[in-house]
């Protein structure tokens, strides 16, 4: 079970269909609850698998919850059918089963829970528990988007704007985002805000965008924060104002946000909105960088490349150029091409040098792939025919490794 799935499991379990109307103050109202449970009530055994889960009144028992789960959505009580799913879903209380959450989903769903509704499209757009079927999850996401779930209007939107199961609307897809964003939806605040910056399905409108970026920002969306920190930073959509730029920016970084970091890292190596810090600006980096960002793990290998901000170290630029190309950036990829037919800060490898020209040629055009190609040939004069081949194997079977972030 991944964490976000956890981390949503007590507050989805907490906005379910309503609660058995009893106030639970004391162990005689639990005592009422466990007769009416005894007797077959089917909210009372949903309500008392809730009390379980949260511990209210009663032990925190997982397992006793997903007992007292089973037994109201075995009668058709669609909040215990849907939390039965949950628990599947999450592995607690029970063994995790896809197949099992997709079951008691689905049976909620066709009751019109639009919880049940809105996870049953994802299981289907994700292909978990299910095969993979993107024209099913939207049927699953409209249903629930209609009824006004604002997780579903946003995956709903994504479905058109992607052409996942449906024909690529943008029109479409910008409704029901707009929809999701006005109930609060951070990450629909956020795409909206994306589509009027880039005109994608809404008319192009900067200042809309900053409204909408602002509006996610404010909610803690990292993302956002930085989006809002750019405009600032450019004057775009809002005034010019570097010390907001630095205010949004940084708190993403705080957030250990890369992008954040990154950005902030600029901030404070050109003195926009703070004094220079050098000092500052390298930690920052090495905090990006360290998470696989990277256009932070470019920089830095250029920094230690030429000296700036750190004592000039070769070893450290080959190791942070050959980051960044491993993930497949073609500017890093060129760079390493270079260090490896020079032997700087590693043993000299024409192969490897021939290997990461072939890469980075792969990625551009023009003049600039046909200076590669040739600085590729003049390495390859100087080749063995079996480093040739070797070379050329390395090229077919090479794969970019993105680092997880």
């Amino acid at each position: 079970m991944s964490p976000s799935r956890r981390s949503h499991l007590l507050a989805i379990i907490c906005a379910s269909l309503a609660v058995f109307p009893l106030s639970l103050h004391g162990q005689r109202t639990v005592a009422e609850l466990r007769t009416l449970a005894a007797q077959g009530k089917a909210a009372a055994q949903f309500n008392l698998g809730r009390l379980h889960v949260t511990g209210t009144g009663v032990a925190q028992d997982d397992a006793a919850a997903a007992r007292w789960y089973r037994l109201a959505a075995e009668q058709g009580h669609a909040g215990a059918q849907h939390s039965l799913g949950v628990r599947y879903d999450s592995g607690q209380g029970v063994p995790e089963d896809d197949a099992q959450a997709v079951l008691w989903y689905r049976r909620a769903a066709q009751q019109r829970h639009w919880e049940a509704q809105f996870r049953l499209g994802r299981m289907y757009a994700n292909g978990t528990g299910v095969a993979r079927d993107n024209e099913t999850a939207v049927h699953w996401f409209r249903l629930a988007a209609e009824q006004g779930h604002a997780e579903a209007q946003y995956n709903l939107g994504q479905m058109f704007f992607n052409g996942r199961g449906v024909s690529v609307n943008h029109k479409a897809a910008a409704h029901w985002v707009r929809l999701a964003a006005g109930q609060g939806n951070a990450t629909a605040q956020l795409t909206l805000a994306s589509m009027h910056e880039t005109g994608s399905g809404v008319p192009p409108d900067l200042s809309l965008a900053a409204q909408w970026y602002r509006l996610a920002a404010v909610q803690g969306n990292p993302s956002a924060q930085v989006s809002l920190g750019y405009l600032y930073d450019a004057g775009t959509g809002v005034a010019e104002d570097d010390t907001e730029a630095v205010r949004w920016i940084a708190r993403a970084a705080d957030q250990n946000d890369a992008e954040g970091q990154f950005a902030l890292a600029n901030m404070y190596f050109n003195g926009r909105g703070v004094a220079p810090d050098l000092d500052r600006a390298l930690a920052l980096l090495h905090l990006a960088a360290d998470q696989g960002y990277i256009r932070a793990q470019f920089n830095l290998a250029l920094s230690y490349d030429a000296g700036i901000g750190v004592k000039r170290d070769l070893v450290a630029a080959a190791r942070w150029f050959r980051r960044a190309a491993e993930q497949g950036d073609a500017a890093a990829q060129q760079n390493l091409a270079v260090i490896y037919a020079n032997g700087t800060g590693v043993a000299r490898d024409l192969v490897a040098a021939h290997l990461w020209l072939t890469l980075a040629a792969a990625q551009v055009t023009g003049t600039t792939q046909t200076e590669l190609l040739e600085g590729r040939s003049a390495i390859e004069q100087q080749l063995s025919p079996v480093q040739r081949a070797e070379a050329h194997r390395q090229a077919r079977n090479w794969v970019p490794s993105p680092e997880h972030r």
